[in-house]
């Protein structure tokens, strides 16, 4: 049996001040800050996440806030143009009175007969919004998210990836993920997964910007969902034979991980769903104190300590 992927697990991406990037994901636009641990690979840096009530894959937008290295990110190939989000179209309104009021431009804009608003969040990064029939998806409301439930977001949309040229990345998309070319409308080509659910869409189009550089206010990669780790080495094998190169399985604690670099550039994750983030803390407390996994935690006082603090977020 051939193995494919619904879609999105989550999108992961480099913020400047981490006070700014929750008060805006967790405030502004309503997400549930559900886990706040550390980069494993550099651990005085946070990595946050925030999604839905429970954190359930396909709803997530996870961050590494870069305070020391600094580094301003350039747009260009091989980056993620757009990260889209699901919204009801009943909620459009609602939704650019909530950003107006904020002090946030919203372009407006018709795409593939689907209304969008985009914006941009404090580092750049663009966001959208898209009113769908499909936004009764998974998601599962966070009561207690300034947004109420009606409103808020209802998991990913899409996610539109900027190449050189299509064909490379394309063939990855079809060949390997088995997405299936659905639509191309103005220069940009939709592709969609098997399951054609919420965060199954994936966009194309290409930029002559040249290269780009990863830096705060860029997308540091797009991770697919697998369903476990029997799954995940069926993965592995595949994007070997491919010709790809992927990485051995990283534990991730809450999920496990593969990653390779597609030939346009953009780097991909494969996630499991499990075992999801209550592993270390109830769902009614998700977020609320900094969790590392077992390897670190004879390190907790310093990893503490180097970190910034936090204040306000619940």
């Amino acid at each position: 049996m051939t193995v494919t992927t619904p879609g999105l697990h989550h999108v992961t991406a480099i913020a400047g001040d981490p006070q700014t990037n929750a008060d805006f994901y967790a405030g502004t636009l309503g997400l549930r800050f559900v886990k706040r641990t550390v980069n494993y690979d550099d651990t005085g840096t946070y990595h946050f996440y925030f999604g839905d009530r429970q954190g359930t894959p396909g709803t997530n937008i996870t961050f590494f806030p870069w305070t020391d290295q600094g580094r301003q990110g350039r747009f260009g190939a091989g980056q993620t143009a757009f990260t889209a989000y699901l919204i009801r179209p009943d909620s459009l309104d609602y939704w650019v009175e909530r950003l107006d009021s904020a002090g946030i431009d919203v372009e407006r804009t018709d795409r593939f007969d689907e209304r969008v608003l985009r914006f941009p969040d404090p580092d750049g990064i663009t966001l959208e919004l898209v009113a769908s029939s499909s936004a009764d998806s998974d998601a599962e409301a966070w009561e207690n998210s300034p947004v109420p439930p009606e409103h808020q977001l209802r998991g990913f949309h899409s996610v539109t990836l900027a190449v050189d040229t299509f064909d490379p990345t394309a063939s990855v998309l079809t060949d390997v993920l088995g997405y299936e070319l659905a639509e191309e409308v103005d220069g940009r080509r939709r592709f969609r997964a098997q399951g054609r659910g919420p965060g199954s869409v994936i966009d194309l189009v290409e930029t002559d910007s040249g290269r780009g550089r990863m830096g705060i206010g860029t997308v540091h990669h797009v991770a697919f969902r697998a369903a476990d780790v029997s799954e995940q080495k069926r993965w592995r094998e595949k994007y070997a034979e491919y010709g790809l190169s992927p990485t051995e399985i990283i534990d991730r604690k809450y999920f496990r991980s593969i990653y390779c670099r597609e030939p346009g550039g953009v780097l991909f994750e494969m996630a499991t769903t499990g075992p999801g983030f209550t592993v270390d803390e109830p769902v009614e407390e998700l977020g609320t104190r900094l969790q590392l996994p077992e390897w670190l935690e004879d390190e907790r006082e310093v990893i503490e300590a180097r970190l910034p603090e936090l204040d306000g977020i619940d």
